[in-house]
């Protein structure tokens, strides 16, 4: 979860003046004349101020980093700005005790501010921050605008994949669509799909969902496949030939789910984005959905992406949604199995991290938790 970053703290100021040339000959009235030695500590005086310009400047200038920082942390059983973080209408809700903190990070740095050597040596010896290569986060020529569009058009998706996990993990119907988001260049699909195409088909096999298709696929072994698509109310099929990327036959296309729900389930958080928060927003969802409370009134907090069948997925930034969650008053924390190896020696103390590959896996952990629960009995996260 990456939230608008913060302003850094720099002082760009710069002493005014300078060294001056009296001339030659005798001071003028009123002037008491020099003491012996006074050009050389005059001298010495100008370049003490220059060497601090020189160094001032140099500490202010940006360099290619990114620094990440422990963001605020963000009750989806709560309100924020007078309005509830999660809202349902349609359907029978209940109020919930407790904390289900989402948790997020504030980036510096590339397109969004700059960081000085001043700012980088900071967070160097503060172990809440973490630094990273600007090149690793950001690819070259992104602008601030690219970033916040992404970040809020995965926000969006987040939030609409949370409904979907949670309604299918109280077995409550819905419908769900694939559609075509984007064609990579030179993928087999150029040319025959379409942005915006709704995926009905692949081989032969309704196109339930993004696994159903990638299992298709798989056990095409790279063979020619039909894939019918709903072109704008009109029946497309075409023949494409899939290619293999990182071990897997993909149709070389990005995939966008879209969902009819039988009831509004609204997200209210502004100035927040990405898709780190979606396992939370779907445990904050299953909580209101039902009688009693989820955490029995503790404070957890977590991070996690989630797919609609419930799949936890990593995220970036752990480090510091740990030491954010723990500031904010968490006592137990959710990480992402995938997450494992950057949670490991980093877990501020008082706080207790469990590791979840699936939304059902955290909702038991909260529900163990809430009854008393060692939290050292659940999964953990272990070195190697």
């Amino acid at each position: 979860m990456v939230t608008p970053p913060a302003v850094p703290d720099e002082d760009g100021g710069q002493p005014d003046g300078g060294p001056s040339d009296d001339g030659g000959g005798a001071p003028p009235a009123g002037r008491p004349p020099k003491a012996a030695g006074s050009g050389r500590t005059f001298a010495a005086v100008t370049s003490g101020l220059a060497a601090l310009i020189l160094g001032a400047t140099v500490v202010s200038v940006p360099v290619p980093y990114v620094v990440e920082s422990p963001g605020p942390a963000y009750n989806t059983l709560g309100q924020t700005g007078g309005k509830d973080v999660i809202s349902i209408s349609g359907h029978p809700s209940y109020p919930a005790r407790g904390s289900l903190d989402l948790t997020t990070v504030y980036v510096n740095g590339g397109p969004n501010s700059d960081v000085g050597l001043i700012d980088l040596a900071r967070s160097w010896f503060d172990h809440s921050q973490g630094i990273l290569p600007e090149r690793v986060v950001y690819p070259p020529g992104t602008t601030r605008q690219q970033v916040s569009d992404e970040n809020a058009s995965l926000m969006q998706d987040s939030e609409q994949t949370s409904v979907a996990a949670a309604l299918g993990a109280l077995g409550i119907h819905y419908e769900q669509q694939l559609n075509v988001a984007s064609i990579a260049d030179g993928s087999p699909s150029s040319g025959k799909l379409k942005v915006g195409d709704r995926l009905v088909s692949v081989g032969g096999q309704k196109a339930s969902s993004l696994a159903t298709v990638q299992q298709t696929l798989a056990a095409g072994k790279g063979a020619p496949v039909e894939v019918a698509v709903d072109r704008g109310g009109s029946p497309v099929t075409a023949t494409v030939t899939p290619t293999q990327n990182q071990g897997r036959w993909i149709l070389g296309v990005g995939i966008r789910y879209t969902y009819s729900f039988p009831f509004e389930v609204q997200i209210e958080l502004d100035r927040v984005g990405g898709p780190s928060a979606g396992m939370m927003f779907a445990l904050g969802i299953i909580d209101k959905l039902t009688p009693g409370d989820l955490t029995g009134g503790k404070d957890i907090a977590g991070t996690g992406t989630i797919d609609p069948d419930g799949t936890v997925g990593a995220i970036g930034g752990i480090d510091q949604k740990l030491f954010g969650a723990r500031a904010a008053g968490a006592t137990l924390f959710l990480a992402p199995a995938s997450n494992c190896g950057d949670v490991v020696g980093h877990i501020p103390d008082g706080l207790a991290v469990v590791k979840v590959s699936t939304l059902a896996e955290a909702r038991s952990a909260v529900e163990a938790y809430a009854q008393g629960k060692d939290p050292a009995s659940l999964p953990q996260c272990t070195a190697g």
